[in-house]
């Protein structure tokens, strides 16, 4: 696969502007979107993918950093599921070696079943993986308990800790696998635009083509994009993308709020995770170690809109607190709270469904009348197996050419035997740029040559792009990110040629935007 660092902007909407007719035009750059985009593109179909905003701006940045099978639907009985994600599970960490590692996750057992509950259990999770297991999980004595993990309280509701049990699943940079998955569409002769919102879908019966109205969020302008097969991936947004190309559209999704909060380190002291099997709001609770802080979420809580950037409710922040405190040996307070963030998972409805909760996060895909093909719900872990479904339906009714699907077995951009951490082939490049060694975060390690290399390769257009998707600084330390945002606006201006007046606006709008991912 050759390897292709983007255009510049100008000529990327050049390039769109003048190709007569895509093959495919994917709507949404998050994990489905991205995940559609390339396997079109690896089968050979001219394709082109348009995100309103930026690349996992909306839920695909804001997830647990979890590529997993669900134990939570092993434990419903919901086994096609479960074995479904761990295949999936497998072939990302084959195929994205750099970006996913296995994760040992500690289930402690207060009570006298709970090891024996928990560990049979987890044995059909590791079968159900067969080959493509990470690691085989294991019972843990006391002792063992207590050096892996060692804030876990000692008591929970007056039962004292008897040992747990230890599995693994993966671990990943949900942000990180989205830019990687725009560089490979690259690497493969696709196009990715951000802020590059759709305004109107429309289909010439008399061609059979769909007709894509575009706007260019930056300057204001307008275009139009011709396809045979148009994919709508806007997750919890499809709703509004399905009612321009068919008024009266039923609604399908029901989007529900998760919330995580990032902790220092500390609350945790270990490499392992922690996790919490039921909550009171029918979930399971993660505390999982992550670039040295902790990660403690998630809720689910209904919504009824859908703000681009949601706020957590306090209800839902001391949730996971007094969650977290009950499971921990020190109790977390507001004040240790370094990042809070909230994201919509685009559930689909279910009539009757008592709460969100209850709702399936398997994916649904439908086509309309016109042929447009809308997928939404799933999650991360099967991203891949969702854009297969998803084309795979576009071949079955003709609106492409048949050709096989190739991603199970393809290495997504820079994959490599050397890690090189999750910039994996490319990190040499980044050491060439200037500025290596100037560190400007150190909570994420965000240096210089990387605020460069994500404006000059990852298609980063402002602050918020670096310091949210590009490196994680948000969302790890929200104060630290605000901190270096003068200097990150310094280097994004000077890439990109923007007035001084663009940089101290620039910095005054991050700055609002940082202050609502804190407590105090």
């Amino acid at each position: 696969m050759k390897t292709n660092t983007p255009p510049e902007r100008a000529a990327l909407l050049r390039e769109t502007d003048q190709t007569p007719l895509f093959d495919v035009v994917v709507i949404g750059g998050g994990a489905s979107g991205l995940g559609t985009a390339v396997d079109a593109a690896s089968r050979g179909y001219r394709t082109l993918l348009l995100e309103a905003r930026d690349f996992a701006k909306g839920t695909s940045s804001k997830a647990t950093k979890l590529v997993h099978g669900g134990v939570r639907y092993l434990a419903q009985g919901n086994i096609p599921l479960v074995r479904e994600a761990l295949r999936e599970r497998g072939l990302l960490a084959r195929n994205a070696s750099h970006l996913v590692q296995a994760l040992g996750f500690i289930v402690p057992a207060y009570r006298l079943g709970d090891k024996l509950m928990y560990g049979a259990g987890l044995k059909i999770y590791d079968w159900l993986a067969g080959s493509l297991n990470l690691r085989a999980s294991r019972s843990l004595d006391l002792a063992e308990t207590r050096a892996k993990s060692p804030m876990l309280a000692e008591s929970l509701h007056g039962h004292a800790l008897r040992g747990g049990t230890l599995y693994f699943d993966g671990q990943f940079d949900d942000a990180r696998l989205a830019i990687t998955l725009m560089r490979t569409l690259f690497d493969l002769g696709g196009v990715a635009l951000n802020n590059a919102a759709v305004r109107g879908v429309s289909f010439d019966r008399a061609a059979g083509r769909h007709r894509l109205e575009v706007e260019d969020v930056e300057s204001g302008g307008r275009f139009a994009v011709n396809a045979r097969c148009v994919v709508n991936a806007t997750g919890v947004w499809v709703d509004s993308i399905r009612a321009m190309a068919e008024p009266g559209a039923r609604p399908i999704v029901a989007p529900s709020q998760g919330v995580h909060l990032t902790l220092p380190g500390r609350f945790l002291r270990s490499d392992s995770a922690i996790l919490v099997p039921k909550t009171k709001d029918g979930r399971v609770l993660f505390m999982v170690p992550w670039h040295g802080h902790a990660i403690v979420g998630t809720t689910d809580t209904p919504r009824h809109d859908l703000p681009l950037d949601p706020r957590a409710s306090d209800e839902d922040i001391d949730f996971i607190l007094a969650t977290a405190a009950d499971y921990l040996s020190v109790r977390p307070t507001r004040d240790d709270v370094l990042s809070v963030w909230a994201g919509l998972r685009p559930l689909v409805k279910a009539d009757g469904a008592a709460s969100t909760a209850s709702l399936s996060r398997e994916h649904t895909i439908e086509m309309n009348a016109t042929g447009m093909i809308t997928v939404t719900g799933g999650k991360w872990t099967t991203y891949r197996l969702m854009a297969q479904q998803v084309i795979d339906l576009a071949v079955s009714k003709q609106l492409l050419s048949a050709a096989p699907c190739r991603t199970a077995s393809l290495p997504l951009h820079g994959s490599t035997a050397e890690q090189h951490g999750h910039y994996g082939s490319d990190a040499a490049l980044i050491g060439r740029l200037p500025g290596a060694q100037n560190v400007l975060v150190k909570a994420s390690g965000l240096t210089e040559a990387q605020t460069r290399f994500a404006v000059r390769a990852e298609l980063a257009r402002c602050v918020e792009d670096v310091l949210a998707r590009r490196n994680r600084a948000l969302f790890l330390d929200a104060a630290a990110a605000r901190e270096a945002a003068p200097e990150v606006a310094r280097i994004v201006a000077e890439e990109l040629g923007q007035s001084a007046r663009w940089q101290s606006e620039e910095v005054a709008r991050f700055d609002a935007f940082a202050r609502t991912w804190m407590l105090s």
